[in-house]
């Protein structure tokens, strides 16, 4: 990714944006108006990309037998990375929460207003919680009954499951037909990724026009009592993020500039779309400029985007301790650690719904007597620092992808064989 252009169009969408929210300008709105669906374009031209890009490399990454011998061993130190990376987000939540939030001054004005707004919403939020899908639904759609229809309705989690039975089922036929459909798989996934390098080509001006339109709402997002809070939570998320560097430097085995480099793409289209799995194909290429084994861009990123959302610890803290109190209701210190521990135990099962971790945390907050409509606030101010959660996430995906990498190893040589094909269509674009 060309990422000192993308950098220029994500400032001057900013800059523009901010000047737009501050003089609400009639033209300037009209003009965001006009470029805010190039942005959506974008996001959909990427989305449409990630279905045969995971498949494909997920099938290669297992159907190989040089690199399916250590998907066991992959697969335990993915869920190890996983949760260990969540407890330290859960541990830094339970460091800087309490102490931020304690400092927030909330007038009685300000937060009686602030629960007439949470009472508003409140029909609606408790009409969506109970649409989750429970534990027991959330397990059963693993295996999809139809795994064209999974694809087509973006659930990542059952097609993965399918595209590894597949690969798996594909090792034990005779080489021959292995080996076709080792090589279409590979084919696809030469030609996606040539296609996202024409994708990546437009992201200056995607990303200009996705982050002109959130941009020109910070004003309305920032305004009134809860400007404080929005604040708090963005500054721990990107903190976090940041934390998150040293991690991947030193257990991944890998520099902190070149790591800073690579995670940069995948971060800026998740600022801008507000989309892990819109970020799987700039992640891949991070894995691949990084020299990760496909393993890692084939099977560890395409999990991670779709059930490993490291902020949920502390978006789940900061969120609870903020309600505790507009609503003066006292939350123990055992009772935070239980929250925490509880959204390290959960995050790897959150709907993919829509604010689906404030969703699935109503009920939660409602079981220490914190009025469950307050939820609604939450996800009313959740613009910001969801596109900061959600650069966090993208974060601790490649960190993830990283860390198992380093512990496990591979041969990296097909996810550089991928990526310079990929460049090499990319530089033949005029």
């Amino acid at each position: 990714m060309r990422v000192r252009r993308v950098v220029i169009g994500l400032i001057a969408a900013l800059i523009a944006g901010s000047f737009i929210a501050a003089t609400h300008d009639a033209l300037g709105l009209r003009l965001v108006s006009i470029i805010e669906p190039l942005g959506s374009l974008w996001v959909n031209a990427i989305r449409m990309t990630v279905v045969p890009l995971v498949a494909s490399l997920l099938f290669v990454s297992v159907a190989e037998r040089g690199a399916a011998d250590d998907l066991g061993k992959m697969s335990v130190v993915t869920v190890v990375t996983f949760v260990a990376l969540l407890t330290f987000a859960a541990v830094v939540a339970f460091v800087l929460g309490p102490s931020l939030i304690s400092d927030m001054k909330l007038p009685t004005d300000a937060a009686a207003a602030l629960r007439a707004r949470a009472g508003e919403s409140a029909g609606k939020t408790a009409a969506t919680v109970n649409q989750l899908p429970g534990f027991a639904a959330w397990l059963t759609s693993l295996v999809p009954a139809n795994p064209i229809k999974a694809a087509a309705d973006g659930a990542m989690v059952p097609l993965i499951a399918f595209v590894l039975l597949l690969a798996l089922a594909s090792r034990k036929i005779d080489a021959e037909l292995r080996g076709a459909l080792v090589g279409f798989f590979r084919a696809v996934a030469t030609a996606t990724t040539t296609i996202v390098s024409w994708i990546i080509l437009a992201a200056p001006i995607g990303i200009f026009a996705l982050v002109l339109g959130a941009a020109s709402r910070i004003g309305i997002a920032l305004a009134g009592a809860m400007a404080y809070y929005v604040v708090a939570i963005s500054a721990v998320l990107a903190l976090f993020a940041l934390l998150l560097y040293p991690v991947a430097t030193t257990l991944g085995g890998i520099r902190l500039p070149a790591f800073t480099r690579a995670v940069l793409p995948p971060q800026i289209v998740a600022l801008g779309s507000s989309s892990s799995l819109a970020s799987l194909p700039a992640l891949i290429e991070a894995g691949r400029a990084l020299m990760l084994p496909t393993t890692a861009t084939g099977f560890v990123l395409p999990l991670a985007v779709s059930s490993f959302k490291v902020a949920t610890p502390i978006t789940w803290g900061m969120g609870t301790l903020f309600l505790s109190k507009l609503y003066d209701v006292p939350l123990s210190t055992g009772s935070f650690v239980t929250l925490l521990a509880t959204a390290v135990a959960l995050s790897l099962s959150i709907p993919g719904v829509p604010q689906g971790a404030q969703l699935l945390l109503a009920p939660i907050v409602a079981s220490y007597g914190i009025p469950a409509e307050g939820v609604a606030l939450l996800i009313a101010a959740d613009t910001i620092p969801d596109l900061i959660g959600t650069a966090t996430n993208v974060t601790g995906d490649l960190t993830a992808a990283a860390i198992t990498s380093h512990v496990v190893g591979g041969d990296a040589d097909d996810a550089v064989s991928l990526a310079a094909a990929g460049a090499e269509e990319s530089s033949s674009v005029p």
